[in-house]
């Protein structure tokens, strides 16, 4: 029996997406845990993530919040640091970022 890498690998990336929308990512709640802040990403619609706030030392994200201070500088539309991205790159960068 063989074995398909690719649908392990396309699987392994479903779980580090959902593990990150369940704990840590889409937020109803305005309660923010101590040692992480909110986001929110997206080109049109956005939705609010709830980060911890190592993830602001490392180079991916740091590549994030510079595309950010280039479209918004410091008056962002939501009231709170707003990612001008895709959601799906978002959830790639902070699901690798949890891997680390």
């Amino acid at each position: 029996m063989a074995i398909h890498v690719p649908g392990i690998m396309y699987a392994k990336q479903i779980l580090r997406q959902a593990k990150l929308i369940v704990s840590q990512g889409v937020s109803t709640s305005k309660v923010v845990p101590k040692g992480h802040f909110a986001v929110y990403v997206g080109e049109n619609q956005k939705k609010r993530f709830v980060i911890p706030v190592s993830f602001l030392n490392q180079p991916s994200f740091q590549e994030l919040l510079s595309k950010a201070e280039e479209e918004f500088g410091f008056d962002h539309p939501m009231g709170g640091l707003t990612i001008p991205c895709r959601e799906d790159i978002f959830i790639n960068v902070t699901s690798s970022l949890n891997e680390s």
